[in-house]
């Protein structure tokens, strides 16, 4: 794996963090992306001191366009890869006519944009490999539409229907597509706030992302298509119907906005 690299967005903090971590401690190169100002070189070079891989780094908004496509020009250049993991995103909680159209914007150039792009323009890189890998995070939010959280879930399901979709146009290639739907969890105080008022409920449905990485890339490197980290609440979420879903999930967004 010395010449391999693996590609991780959204690297800096959260989830994407605990990826880079994951993949080093296995001892595979990383190429790290996030956005400018986030303390991306300062966690690469806590890695590349931990785990002594070699790791290249990326600041850049994956909502533009113009810098995806130099963004992966370069890679394909420079880098053999094989594995992509699709894990910048954003998310919020607002009611739809009150938000910006900045704001609705950025959930859609990054969660669906950057992700369909990327993974276009480096799928010619990943096939050249003997065995690739793409990992694509969704949520268990695209699992039920809910009010005052329109768009995000809606973005996560283009996700899970892209990633299954790829996938089966793959199968007789050597990439396999993997989506992930990992429910809340406590990467930053934010988040750990809003999950710590959900009492009960939020201890059952989140996870820690150190865990979460790890598993997910336990079940890439196993080719399972659909990762389900939180299996009680993907089940949940399947088994009762949509309408009493989508109710139940609107009125706890509806309370986190008040």
């Amino acid at each position: 794996m010395d010449n391999k690299f693996s590609v991780v967005t959204g690297a800096s903090r959260g989830l994407g963090r605990s990826f880079a971590f994951e993949l080093a401690q296995r001892k595979r190169n990383l190429i790290l992306i996030s956005l400018p100002h986030q303390n991306l070189k300062k966690t690469a070079t806590e890695i590349q001191n931990t785990y002594q891989v070699e790791i290249h780094f990326y600041e850049l908004d994956l909502s533009i366009k113009e810098n995806i496509i130099a963004l992966t020009k370069e890679l394909n250049k420079k880098f053999e890869i094989d594995i992509l993991i699709n894990n910048a995103g954003i998310g919020g909680t607002k009611r739809f006519e009150e938000a910006s159209i900045e704001y609705l914007d950025n959930i859609i150039q990054l969660n669906v944009k950057a992700t369909t792009l990327l993974t276009h323009e480096l799928l010619p890189n990943l096939k050249q490999q003997s065995k690739a890998y793409i990992l694509n995070v969704s949520s268990l939010a695209a699992l039920s539409p809910m009010g005052y959280k329109t768009i995000y879930p809606a973005s996560k399901a283009f996700i899970q229907s892209f990633s299954r979709g790829l996938n089966s146009e793959l199968k007789n290639t050597n990439v396999s597509v993997s989506v992930v739907n990992p429910g809340g969890m406590k990467t930053n105080e934010e988040t750990t706030i809003r999950l710590n008022k959900q009492g009960f409920l939020g201890k059952l449905t989140s996870r820690d992302p150190d865990y979460v990485a790890r598993y997910s890339i336990n079940r890439l490197l196993s080719r399972t298509e659909v990762i389900k980290v939180n299996f009680l609440s993907w089940c949940v979420l399947k088994i009762i119907p949509t309408r009493l879903a989508m109710w139940i999930l609107s009125r706890k967004m509806q309370n986190e906005i008040k």
